[in-house]
C-alpha cells in the first residue's frame, strides 16, 4: 500500500511533472517525485518509453480507452479503501492525468492509449541568455509576454483550449487578453498568479527568494498552491509571496519596469538604488570597493547608454576610478 499512499499525496503540477520528465522535456526538482520513482512498483518509466514507441499507425480506439480507464479507477478505488474516514483523491487525478494514470495502473503497453488529457501535449519554450531581453511572446489567445534576460516561458501546444496556463521561470511582463470564462495562470514556482485580463510583472526569484508581481492594469491574485496564502492586488501595487510570509505595497519605484524600456530617472536615489538598478536593466555587476559611495545622490537621466559609458559618467559625477574584472566593475576614490 505503500506507493499507492504516495500517488494520493501528489498535486496536479506533481503529475505534470511527472509527465514532463518522462517526456525527457524536464529533470524532476520536487523530492516528493525523487521518492516516488525511488519507491515504484508500478515500472512507470519502462511503460511510458513502450507508449512513447508505440507505432504510429497503430489505431486507437479512444472511446474504448476511455472506459477502461474509468473502470480501472473503480475497481483501484474498491480495492484501497481501507476504513471509516479515508479520503480517495484518486479519481480526480487520474481522470485529468488519464494516461499516466493508466500507466501507473499497470494495464501493459499494449492496452495504453492517448486519452482525454493535456498532460502529453507538446510543450512549448521560450528561453532568453544572459544578454538577451525584451523577446515578446504572443500566445494563441493573442495575450503577449516580454521576457527579460536569463527567462524561460512554457506552455502546452493546446493553450486555450484546455485552459490559459503558462509556466515562467525569471522575469516577465504580461498583457493578457481578456477572457471572463477562462482565467489566465502563471506557475511561478513558489507561487501561482491568476488573472482574466491585465497587464502586470513577475519575478520568480526576486533579491529575497520570493515571487514578486506588480500589477499595472486590471486586477491579480496571487496565491501559494495550498492556498493557505494569498493576495489580491490592485493597480499600482507590489505584491510579495514566499514560503514563510505575503505582503503588498504601493510602488514607490518609478524605475520598476525600466528593464523593459532601458530608462532610467534619478532625482537624488542613492547610488546604491541606481547600482541595483543597473544590474537589472542592464546587467551590470557594480561593486563599491569604498562603502561610503553607495550613499551618494545622483540626479540623472540614463537612456540606453552603453555600459562603458554609464560606469564613466559614475566616475566623472562623483570624482571615482574604476577596474573592470571580467564582467565585473569595481569602483574607489581617487
Amino acid at each position: 500500500m505503500k506507493d499507492m499512499k504516495n500517488k494520493e499525496n501528489l498535486t496536479d503540477r506533481d503529475w505534470q511533472e511527472l509527465a514532463g520528465f518522462m517526456s525527457e522535456e524536464t529533470g524532476i526538482k520536487s523530492e516528493k517525485l525523487k521518492r516516488f520513482m525511488a519507491e515504484d512498483s508500478y515500472e512507470t518509466e519502462r511503460k511510458w518509453k513502450e507508449l512513447k514507441y508505440m507505432k504510429n499507425n497503430e489505431q486507437i480506439n479512444v472511446d474504448q480507452a476511455w472506459d477502461k480507464v474509468v473502470s480501472k479507477i473503480n475497481e483501484t478505488e474498491n480495492n484501497i479503501i481501507q476504513g471509516p474516514g479515508s479520503v480517495i483523491l484518486l479519481r480526480r487525478t487520474l481522470m485529468k492525468i488519464a494516461a499516466v494514470a493508466l500507466i501507473l495502473l499497470s494495464i501493459g503497453a499494449a492496452a495504453v492509449y492517448i486519452v482525454k488529457t493535456d498532460a502529453l501535449s507538446r510543450k512549448i519554450t521560450a528561453t532568453t541568455g544572459n544578454d538577451e531581453k525584451n523577446l515578446r511572446v504572443t500566445l494563441p489567445d493573442g495575450s503577449s509576454v516580454i521576457l527579460n534576460r536569463n527567462t524561460r516561458l512554457s506552455y502546452r501546444s493546446n493553450f486555450g483550449r484546455s485552459g490559459r496556463n503558462v509556466s515562467l521561470d525569471g522575469e516577465a511582463f504580461f498583457e493578457i487578453t481578456p477572457d471572463k470564462s477562462n482565467a489566465f495562470t502563471v506557475d511561478a514556482g513558489k507561487a501561482m498568479i491568476k488573472v482574466l485580463g491585465t497587464s502586470f510583472n513577475v519575478i520568480t526569484n526576486n533579491d529575497e527568494s520570493a515571487v514578486e508581481v506588480f500589477v499595472e492594469t486590471g486586477h491579480v491574485m496571487l496565491y501559494d498552491e495550498s492556498g493557505s496564502q494569498n493576495i489580491m492586488l490592485d493597480p499600482g501595487f507590489v505584491g510579495t509571496l514566499s514560503q514563510k510570509s505575503s505582503k503588498k505595497k504601493l510602488n514607490d519605484n518609478p524605475n520598476y519596469m525600466a528593464w523593459n524600456k532601458g530608462l532610467l530617472n534619478y532625482s537624488g536615489q542613492t547610488l546604491e538604488v541606481v547600482f541595483h538598478d543597473l544590474k537589472r536593466v542592464y546587467n551590470m555587476e557594480i561593486v563599491a570597493d569604498d562603502k561610503e559611495i553607495l550613499e551618494l545622490p545622483w540626479a540623472i537621466t540614463i537612456d540606453n547608454q552603453s555600459q562603458d559609458t554609464i560606469i564613466r559618467l559614475i566616475c566623472a559625477s562623483f570624482i571615482l576610478n574604476y577596474t573592470k574584472d571580467g564582467n565585473v566593475y569595481h569602483l574607489r576614490k581617487k
